[in-house]
């Protein structure tokens, strides 16, 4: 199923602020080096509402769970302030080697802390308390109900969940599609939905994004 019709993608990314040369060059140096992987990078308009959300939220303390090549890591750690943290989770040195170098051309190292190690190990070290203002979700999907259920106790009231790719590019809707990850995301839409820790909302952005504010 074609969540968005590729002439509207067009549109929406020919108007909303556009990527600058460093986020041009990380995503063309993503397809060269990783292109049977690049489908994993979000798009342009999605991490420029990863940005807004964070300083719309106010956002400090920032935990991201999968990094890929750093395009979302950037977007959100651009819309920290300068004292902002981002925790950011993944296992592939491979991916996120590129990551580190475009970090340090966008003077954001010091914002970001890297943790190579399984994802649910990283969250499951956290302080229980609930400190966490934002967190964006875009890992192995499996491991989603894991994960959200490490990080709703942690996001404090107001606080913000992104998940990403709830769709799965339509197979959520159709029960004959019986792959792992389509039925991990289903029944984790089901769950979010049914959650009365949080309020949320199910967006048709990409391949489906879901936005979970802690009550």
């Amino acid at each position: 199923m074609d969540i968005i019709d590729p002439g509207v993608s067009d549109y929406l990314l020919s108007h909303c602020t556009p990527a600058d040369d460093l986020l041009r060059e990380l995503a063309a140096e993503t397809r060269e080096a990783f292109p049977s992987s690049a489908g994993m990078q979000i798009s342009h308009d999605e991490g420029e509402l990863l940005t807004m959300l964070v300083r719309l939220t106010g956002a400090r303390q920032a935990v991201e769970v999968g990094v890929f090549t750093g395009y979302s890591s950037v977007c959100i750690a651009r819309g920290l302030p300068a004292d902002g943290r981002l925790l950011a989770c993944d296992v592939s040195d491979e991916w996120t080697s590129i990551a580190r170098r475009y970090w340090e051309r966008a003077g954001l190292t010091d914002r970001i802390d890297l943790r190579i190690a399984p994802a649910i190990e990283t969250l499951r070290a956290l302080p229980a308390e609930p400190y966490i203002d934002f967190a964006f979700v875009d890992a192995d999907k499996v491991g989603y109900p894991l994960y959200y259920e490490e990080l709703v106790p942690r996001l404090r009231p107001g606080g913000l969940i992104v998940l990403d790719n709830v769709l799965r590019a339509g197979r959520v809707l159709d029960p004959a599609c019986e792959d792992e990850a389509d039925v991990a995301m289903r029944r984790m839409n089901e769950t979010v939905v049914a959650d009365d820790r949080v309020d949320s909302v199910m967006l048709p952005v990409r391949d489906g994004v879901t936005l979970a504010r802690r009550r």
